[in-house]
């Protein structure tokens, strides 16, 4: 990104100067990354611009990915606490484990499918309100954000350590055992 930016500048700076009338053409074009990188700049109907991308709420969210609303009797905190009580293995992440939308959540499924175990995942995408109630819940500002046996083990990163030194095998081996046993009777 910072490299398109700044070519995008380099060009418009250099075109400024070998024909003037082209600096005003190329203005627009600056905008235009200025206010997707920033998340919080300017506003596509005051600019005149109406390919310029702004993102509302979440500056880590393309307009693309933005959440749609529905309704429901329970507040966001009590989805995630039902999630977290009702679910042995619960990753909220970007995406789902079939088709993950980040590298880290892509590395939590896979590790966590080396142990054969149920996986129950929540897109944070979908909703901005969940994954605000996530990070308050946990006081962890990045995704994935897995649970297991309802206690917050952490990201990807822990999830690898653990698997790396033969403790995770520990921690899902009985919530394997209890998915063998039910796959038999």
């Amino acid at each position: 990104m910072a490299r398109l930016m700044s070519t995008a500048l380099v060009r418009g700076l250099v075109r400024s100067r070998h024909a003037p009338s082209v600096a005003a053409v190329s203005q627009p074009a600056i905008q235009h990354f200025r206010n997707y990188s920033s998340g919080l700049d300017g506003d596509s109907s005051a600019s005149g611009d109406s390919s310029s991308t702004r993102v509302a709420a979440d500056p880590d969210t393309h307009q693309d990915f933005q959440p749609t609303s529905k309704s429901s009797n329970m507040s966001f905190d009590d989805i995630v606490a039902q999630d977290i009580k009702e679910n042995p293995v619960l990753i909220y992440m970007k995406g789902y484990p079939d088709a993950p939308r980040c590298g880290f959540s892509a590395l939590a499924v896979k590790v966590l499918k080396l142990y054969d175990v149920p996986i129950s995942a929540r897109d944070i995408l979908g909703d901005l309100k969940l994954k605000e109630s996530v990070k308050a819940h946990t006081n962890w500002p990045t995704f994935p954000q897995i649970f297991i046996k309802g206690e917050f083990v952490g990201g990807s990163d822990i999830i690898l350590d653990m698997h790396q030194k033969g403790q995770l095998k520990d921690v899902l081996g009985d919530i394997a055992q209890k998915r063998e046993q039910n796959e038999s009777s």
